[in-house]
């Protein structure tokens, strides 16, 4: 979901990621920020996201965090992989009563 959100809405700050999420899940997914700078972290380490120190939009500083093209490549991996997953399930809950 970080690499999605970062895609498409550019470099943001670990606040602007969680707060980001949780509107466009209509508050279904409440992340806490210690969650999501683990997360930022591990996605640091593997290469899929770089990280580069700016100010924020009340002035103060913040590190911003945007795709590679290693992490935009693992996105799309994912990005099929969930497809077909939710395609499955999608299968699965369409199945009534066959016995």
């Amino acid at each position: 979901m970080i690499l999605k959100t970062l895609q498409a809405m550019g470099p943001l700050h670990g606040f602007g990621i969680a707060r980001r999420l949780e509107q466009l899940s209509e508050e279904v997914l409440r992340l806490n920020e210690g969650t999501v700078y683990t997360s930022l972290l591990r996605l640091q380490q593997q290469g899929w996201i770089a990280a580069e120190w700016g100010a924020s939009e009340n002035n103060r500083k913040a590190k911003f965090y945007s795709t590679t093209k290693r992490g935009l490549k693992q996105l799309a991996r994912e990005t099929e992989d969930w497809e077909r997953i939710s395609g499955v399930i999608h299968r699965l809950l369409q199945i009534e009563g066959q016995r």
